[in-house]
């Protein structure tokens, strides 16, 4: 099956870059969903072509639901091409045409469609006529197309002489356009910009490839998805890692010395503040029991090691200011 074109849908315009740099206008056409629904033979139509269908049409007429139900199709497609080919082997009747298998980012491409419709325009904006005269005393003339023909002879106006008329709504075709990607959803992304408005159809015809082909250019933000979608460490996930890796750094001294210390409750500032003052209150007690049988305030006891600094401090005063070790050699 040497099958060159799939019919599209013109879905948005918008603009990108090239990996060198350049701006360039994008044009996308979704093709995905090409049904084969009719194959008309040499021996029988007198040509080889492939019918292809696209869209769903949601009130077919019985005819229209005939010719779909022949092709083994559940639903009737909305708009039907014929494309011309030279060989049919390989066709199957109600088979849905791949993308990949036609067209390639770098693929040149005609795009075949039907313009915008203008309406009834005069010979300025439908021929670029420029006009007559601005002056001398040309008041009416600025959009006029001047003269239509000759005199006597031939005495009329030849035909397809260009004139005011209906504009638009005409089959354009614009050659040479390039594919620059492909997206996964089927659509199409056209450098240029192609004819008809927006939901419109066309036929995408492949003539060749661009040996000079230059890829799109595609924001690290995608790229970062696309990396996460595949199974790769992401820059979160390094972020993560040092993480943990400085936490497994610290010292064991910094640690907490086990769980259970941790999970053991703390005193509270009340159960303290009672503490303390029940500690105070048994101090008083003892106080006041000492006060009462000697009749006077307690004298608290000296300790031995105050008692033997009192003496070597006495004895250095004494020996007149011997050094420690050596007053305690004389003692």
């Amino acid at each position: 099956m040497q099958l060159n074109s799939l019919v599209g849908k013109k879905i948005y315009q918008k603009q990108g870059f090239l990996q060198d740099g350049t701006r360039v206008p994008l044009t996308g056409v979704e093709v995905l969903g090409n049904m084969i629904s009719q194959i008309k033979t040499e021996s029988k139509e007198g040509y080889n072509a492939l019918q292809l269908g696209i869209g769903i049409k949601k009130k077919a007429a019985k005819r229209e639901m005939g010719h779909s139900k022949k092709a083994g199709l559940e639903k009737t497609p909305r708009f039907l091409k014929e494309i011309r080919v030279n060989d049919l082997e390989g066709a199957v009747l109600g088979s849905q045409v791949s993308v990949s298998e036609i067209f390639q980012p770098g693929d040149m491409v005609d795009v075949t469609g039907t313009s915008k419709g203008k309406g009834f325009a005069g010979g300025v904006k439908r021929h670029g006529f420029h006009g007559g005269p601005k002056t001398h005393g040309q008041s009416d003339r600025h959009r006029a197309p001047g003269s239509i023909g000759q005199g006597t002879t031939p005495g009329r106006v030849y035909k397809g002489k260009r004139m005011a008329g209906r504009m638009g709504s005409d089959t354009v075709t614009l050659k040479n356009l390039e594919i620059i990607e492909i997206t996964a959803d089927g659509v199409l992304l056209i450098k240029g910009l192609v004819p008809g408005s927006i939901n419109s159809i066309v036929v995408v015809k492949k003539i060749g490839e661009n040996k000079k082909f230059i890829p799109l250019y595609k924001e690290a933000v995608e790229e970062q998805l696309e990396e996460k979608s595949a199974g790769q460490p992401s820059v979160s996930d390094d972020v993560q890692q040092i993480k943990g890796d400085s936490r497994s750094s610290i010292p064991d001294d910094a640690r907490p010395t086990s769980e259970s210390e941790a999970n053991e409750p703390t005193a509270s500032l009340s159960d303290s503040q009672s503490i303390k003052s029940a500690q105070s209150q048994e101090i008083s007690t003892d106080l006041s029991v000492d006060s009462s049988e000697d009749g006077q305030a307690p004298i608290a006891q000296e300790s031995d090691e105050d008692k033997e600094n009192k003496k070597l401090s006495e004895a250095k005063s004494a020996s007149g200011g011997k050094s420690k070790e050596e007053v305690k050699d004389a003692s």
